[in-house]
């Protein structure tokens, strides 16, 4: 599915320093994506990578950074079609998603870049994010709910 390889894509570049669309589609394939350099493409192109001077002189994709103002439409897509319910207590915001859903949503949160956000933990369904102070809960999950729309 395509919202599941757009994940994994946006797990890879964060992993791994890849440069090259064809690179990019043999991880995906070893990942068991089926994904030609076609396919790579047009998700380079959706999830708005770019490419970054690396440490080896090298350049590679990288996520481009995103904030309140511009958040990435594809991290809100994946956002919007996963997550059922967000609830919190004290320093922990709890995220119910579709069966099968937590991981991807999780990424997608981890690509947001907040401030706010020490970390996530995703099982099948139900997200754990841990928040810096409580008091920022109410702004965050306000936040959140932006996405869901």
């Amino acid at each position: 599915m395509k919202i599941e390889r757009q994940t994994k894509i946006l797990e890879l570049i964060k992993e791994h320093p890849i440069e090259t669309q064809q690179e990019l589609a043999e991880k995906l394939t070893e990942e068991g994506f089926l994904a030609t350099q076609a396919t790579v493409s047009r998700d380079i192109k959706e999830l708005r990578l770019v490419k970054s001077l690396g440490d080896n002189g090298k350049y590679h994709y990288v996520a481009s950074g995103s904030s309140d103002a511009k958040i990435n439409d594809r991290i809100a897509a994946v956002f919007y079609e996963s997550v059922i319910e967000i609830d919190h207590s004290g320093h922990m915001v709890v995220i119910k998603t579709f069966p099968g859903a937590a991981n991807a949503a999780s990424v997608a949160i981890d690509s947001l870049n907040w401030d706010d956000i020490v970390g996530c933990l995703a099982g099948d369904d139900t997200i754990f994010v841990a928040i810096r102070n409580p008091e920022n809960v109410e702004g965050l999950l306000k936040r959140f709910k932006k996405l869901m729309r």
